[in-house]
């Protein structure tokens, strides 16, 4: 089979992606304006219920808690920024009046400081409202408490570390009475699914493949498992119990996650939607009792912060999972792992792209070399085949039994030359879900004007430089077909291409040069020999 014919195979593999992708992907509406002023009015009456603020920051977080229950309500990422030109910090936690993003916890049951469902919450002290971790500091304490009518005192403390982006949550829960205790921990990530409505409605009819933005949990039963915010909104809620395990709010390159620290102890895990458009995942532990005259800590951590994968792991078995590369994860993340070597050799996410595709190029030629050979004989079988076409045309299965018959002869496997493209597809979309899902490569430049790798071309002189290098495959190529509307179909296949790549990372597109000018070389080192 030609190398042409292949890009059909190639285009059809495209188009066919792309169609099942808008197939699934539900279609959202600009938001009903009265419910939304109504839903504003809600969000602003509840941000007004909160007490005051402790302002937190270390190294790379900016914090806010309330005091009221002691909840995170905003969230900076001091060292990554909002846009590639803004000098505002990512904002992964926020209160505006429109928007809401949270990191609940608190203790509920029977004796607990907290009644979730009444919105009863502590409104704890402490002795300072401002806390930073000075630079000769490797670990930053902020604690707080509150003593209640039945003799308990309850102490929550936060705990950040240096360069960390897991904040250790400790309640230290002090029985001052006569009666034994009982305590639940309850952990909630809370967020307002009207924002990722309105953003899915904007990029409704963009090529692009849109990466996931919802709620996450793991458990014994599944490593990772994704949950999407409109099934929560739409009743489909999670309820199960579980050994360990965490749960999670993900968007691209984000992530905020409670995890248990206690091991071993089972916990229920649940989602939940509220009337203000809220969706809730949260865990709540088992019982834990508290005996007169004593004390019990109870220990979470809670990760705010960028998916880097190597920092994840350590903190919770299957938590780098939230780093989602699709259904072709087990591609994404060994090309990941290269990628991210070379770089340490070259220093440059661009020129280690180029490098991987060489590797990757150089890896398959000799799929690609016999799928050259292939051509190359068909090319000199193709008269005897047009005998066949013109002796046996008015009897199509006498045609393709001579056919095969003549392939079989001559030993041609007429498929051959498509095993390299079917290959390179899953390498391709693989190779995607890296750019898309890979911090490192947010806002990563190149050369000259591309400066962020994981984003499209803003002049669009990549796509058309990838146009170029496919016709230059075609000239390079044997030719050997005849039909002039095959072949005019053949010569805007790049055309199709460019259409298709414009709004493509950067990186991908560069990757896909590469490939076409490291396909030309072989080619013609292939075809002289």
């Amino acid at each position: 089979m030609d190398l042409k014919r292949n890009f059909f195979v190639f285009l059809f593999f495209i188009f066919s992606f792309f169609v099942w992708k808008e197939y699934k992907k539900e279609t959202f509406t600009q938001l009903d304006m009265s419910k939304e002023k109504t839903n504003v009015s809600n969000l602003i009456e509840y941000r007004n219920s909160f007490s005051k603020n402790i302002l937190v920051k270390t190294d790379v977080l900016s914090l806010k808690i309330n005091m009221r229950g002691g909840d995170i309500i905003e969230a900076n990422l001091n060292n990554y920024k909002k846009d590639l030109n803004s000098k505002k910090p990512v904002r992964l936690l926020d209160t505006k009046p429109s928007f809401l993003y949270h990191a609940k916890s608190g203790l509920i049951g029977k004796d607990g400081s907290d009644n979730f469902y009444y919105n009863k919450r502590p409104i704890y002290q402490t002795n300072k409202t401002f806390f930073q971790l000075k630079k000769n500091e490797k670990v930053l304490k902020v604690p707080m408490w509150w003593f209640s009518k039945k003799n308990i005192l309850y102490k929550k403390t936060f705990i950040f570390k240096k360069g960390q982006y897991d904040i250790y949550v400790e309640y230290d829960v002090s029985n001052l009475s006569k009666k034994k205790l009982e305590v639940q921990l309850l952990n909630e990530l809370q967020q307002n699914a009207n924002e990722l409505k309105i953003q899915k409605s904007k990029y409704k009819h963009n090529f692009m493949l849109h990466t996931f933005r919802g709620s996450a949990y793991s458990s014994i039963q599944n490593r990772f498992k994704k949950h999407k915010f409109e099934d929560i909104d739409n009743n489909k809620q999670i309820k199960i119990s579980t050994k360990n395990g965490w749960i999670a709010m993900v968007q691209q390159y984000f992530s905020t996650a409670w995890i248990p620290k206690e091991k071993n102890i089972i916990n229920y895990i649940y989602t939940s939607k509220s009337e203000r458009n809220l969706v809730n995942i949260a865990y709540i532990s088992k019982k834990i009792f508290i005996n007169p005259n004593s004390h019990k800590k109870i220990r979470s951590v809670l990760w705010i912060g960028p998916k880097i994968q190597e920092k994840m792991k350590l903190v919770a078995p299957n938590l780098d999972l939230t780093v989602d590369y699709g259904w072709l994860w087990f591609i994404s993340q060994p090309l990941f792992k290269l990628l991210k070597y070379i770089y340490q050799l070259v220093g440059n996410w661009g020129f280690s792209i180029v490098l991987i595709t060489l590797i990757i190029k150089l890896l398959m030629y000799p799929l690609t070399r016999a799928q050259y050979k292939s051509m190359i004989k068909m090319k000199s079988f193709q008269p005897k085949i047009d005998m066949i076409k013109e002796k046996f045309n008015d009897d199509k299965k006498r045609l393709s039994q001579e056919i095969m018959m003549l392939y079989q002869k001559e030993k041609i496997n007429p498929f051959g030359g498509c095993l390299p493209v079917l290959i390179q597809m899953p390498i391709f979309l693989g190779l995607y879900y890296m750019l898309m899902s890979s911090i490192e490569l947010r806002h990563a430049p190149f050369l000259l004007w591309i400066v962020d790798l994981s984003s499209y071309d803003p002049y669009y002189i990549l796509p058309i430089l990838m146009g170029l290098s496919m016709f230059l495959i075609q000239k390079t190529s044997l030719n050997d077909i005849s039909d002039p509307i095959q072949k005019k179909v053949m010569y805007f296949l790049p055309f199709i291409f460019v259409f298709f790549f414009l709004w493509f990372p950067s990186g991908l597109v560069l990757y896909y040069i590469s490939s076409n000018l490291i396909t030309v070389i072989q080619q013609k080192f292939t075809f002289k020999n």
